[in-house]
């Protein structure tokens, strides 16, 4: 889907024409961008433990250790 663009046309009386575009405010690009890593962050956590639980069940003990280490820089917090 095309990104809708919003553009406003000055007419001043004496003078050439201005184009001015309607930009996204601070706030809500920056609580957008949160809420897109967040959610990001929490999808590639979920794929690891699912990972791991895999492996777990396959008793796959070298896929366990590498994706442990991955797994571990999500819940360092």
């Amino acid at each position: 889907m095309k990104k809708e663009k919003v553009v406003y046309l000055f007419c001043p009386y004496k003078g050439k024409v201005l184009n001015a575009k309607r930009e996204i405010s601070f706030e809500i690009r920056l609580t957008s961008r949160l809420i897109l890593d967040e959610i990001c962050f929490n999808w590639n956590k979920r794929v690891l433990e699912d990972r791991i639980n895999q492996s777990i069940q396959n008793g796959n003990k070298e896929e366990f250790a590498s994706v442990r280490k991955e797994y571990l820089q999500y819940i360092w917090e």
